[in-house]
């Protein structure tokens, strides 16, 4: 009798205990369908001209990216009839990456082969999130490889890597008005395709904030400098999307704002000059790029950002420029129904 009672206690707790574990399982698989019942919903969302703009029929995308970065500034200033210049840049940036994107939501990996021997250690950070209506790019810069020189009336000053250090924020975002037709993600993330040639209109914003230091050095010459920079614009552009043929995919865009805000200054030696917003000081975002699908589910291509600056008064001239180029390769995989 106690026997029997023991064995029917020990197969009524398993039962429980793998009915609870069926129960969990169910409720994983419930979520995981409601989440990708969602995401495939949203996926699928058509706001769009299908003649012109279509989603690969694939969920999966596997892409490897190979990016080269670097940064200049140009410093002109008029001093009591003197001038003095400064040309500083930084160290060229190379960085390889690894990203995965299911039905437009992504995710990456990037490493800088360079800093492992400890020949640049730079931090740059870039967000880029773009859709057919609006989009944005983020880019922060941590630098210590500036270099480059000086010069006052003829006197030239070299800028030894480390003797500056660089942290910039720069964010450039556009609107398009044919988005509808007009895809900037089939040029930059391949997240749409571009089925025929249009372009769009664009109206966007541009901010560049950040900050140059060097530290006096006697034995070099150098001045104990700071040169803030602080300008937000906004204004009117284009981008057109070439389909040249089925297989190739050709973008150029070009979006100048002008400078509504500037709070730029330059700083020596402990004497301040700030600089006033004049006409017409302008931030320029310029982006190009071509994809080339070599097969049904494999495609290469490359992309450039570049982003200028005209800025200054009548006794300083401050410009930079950023930009961005990459190369990359990608395979879509396992196609699917639409649901």
């Amino acid at each position: 009798m106690r026997t029997s009672l023991f064995r029917t206690v020990v197969l009524v707790t398993f039962l429980w205990a793998n009915a609870g574990a069926a129960c969990s399982q169910t409720r994983r698989e419930i979520v995981r369908e409601k989440i990708d019942s969602a995401v495939t919903a949203r996926y699928f969302d058509i706001k769009y001209d299908t003649g012109y703009i279509a989603r690969p029929a694939e969920p999966w995308m596997v892409k490897v990216r190979g990016n080269l970065s670097g940064f200049g500034i140009d410093v002109d200033r008029r001093v009591e009839g003197a001038e003095g210049r400064s040309r500083l840049r930084t160290g060229h940036k190379v960085t390889m990456s690894v990203g995965v994107n299911y039905r437009g939501i992504a995710a990456g990996l990037a490493f800088n082969p360079a800093s492992w021997s400890g020949k640049n250690k730079d931090f740059e950070l870039n967000l880029n999130a773009y859709a057919n209506r609006y989009g944005v790019d983020v880019v922060y810069l941590n630098s210590k490889t500036l270099s480059g020189h000086a010069s006052f009336e003829g006197e030239v000053i070299p800028f030894p890597q480390g003797a500056a250090g660089l942290k910039m924020l720069n964010v450039n975002a556009y609107y398009a008005f044919n988005g509808h037709r007009f895809s900037y993600p089939a040029a930059f993330s391949q997240s749409y395709i571009q089925r025929r040639s249009a372009g769009s209109w664009l109206v966007g914003l541009s901010y560049m904030g950040g900050r140059v230091k060097t530290m006096a050095d006697e034995a070099a010459g150098l001045s104990n400098m700071r040169v803030y920079l602080g300008s937000f614009g906004v204004g009117v552009g284009y981008g057109y999307n070439w389909v040249v043929n089925k297989k190739l995919l050709l973008h150029l865009s070009a979006l100048p704002t002008l400078v509504l805000v500037n709070r730029n200054n330059v700083e020596v030696d402990g004497v301040r000059r700030d600089m006033e917003t004049e006409f017409p000081d302008a931030i320029f975002t310029e982006r190009m790029s071509f994809v080339y699908s070599y097969s049904k589910k494999c495609f290469v291509g490359g992309s450039c950002v570049v982003t200028l600056s005209v800025l200054g008064d009548d006794r300083v001239d401050i410009n930079y420029a950023k930009w961005r180029a990459r190369l990359f390769w990608g395979i879509r995989l396992y196609k699917t129904k639409k649901r």
